[in-house]
């Protein structure tokens, strides 16, 4: 059995997503559930879910081995961040090389980098016009949103489309497709 750790720092529909979609699966489960954040809504629904969860700090994650030593005890197959804001450091990258996965709610290299992410990212496709967006899943390194790409799907955007209806079609997307490309690259 596969064994998913999952980063996430806020409200954690897409953690919910995942640990729903691995709970009947022979092939994998999500074994574990951190944030950045200790009073995010991804610990209680980790907890409904009976996943094991945990906040840490900054200095935890990037400037001690904390962090590092749960991963290396959990032992992952796949971490996959969703919905986690902060950048993930080299020396969790370097022990886990093509084993970290993110989900970003556009069609990359198109609106990425440092603070595009959620509505920052909706509002730009919507102030430019943009006729199509979507997700892009992609393993993580050392930059914002530039690892190579595994996987994207696209969603139109009509001219009268607000922010949050594109919000709502990238969440569409991201339910839709995020727990089976994970299952694909743990097949």
């Amino acid at each position: 059995m596969k064994r998913i750790v999952i980063f996430a720092s806020g409200g954690g529909t897409n953690a919910e997503n995942l640990i729903k979609f691995f709970q009947n699966s022979s092939n994998a489960s999500v074994i574990q559930v951190l944030t950045n954040n200790p009073h995010a809504k991804v610990l209680e629904r980790a907890k409904n879910l009976n996943v094991s969860a945990l906040s840490f700090n900054r200095m935890a994650f990037t400037k001690t081995d904390d962090v590092l030593h749960i991963l290396k005890a959990a032992k992952p197959d796949l971490i996959i961040l969703a919905g986690f804001l902060w950048k993930f450091p080299e020396h969790i990258l370097n022990v886990f090389p093509n084993k970290v996965i993110n989900v970003h709610p556009a069609l990359l290299p198109k609106y990425g980098g440092k603070g595009m992410y959620g509505m920052h990212v909706h509002k730009a496709v919507v102030e430019n016009n943009e006729t199509e967006t979507g997700i892009t899943i992609h393993y993580v390194n050392e930059h914002y949103d530039e690892g190579a790409i595994i996987f994207q799907a696209k969603c139109s955007v009509t001219s009268s489309d607000t922010p949050q209806d594109v919000a709502a079609k990238i969440h569409e997307l991201e339910m839709e497709h995020f727990p089976v490309v994970a299952n694909k690259l743990l097949s």
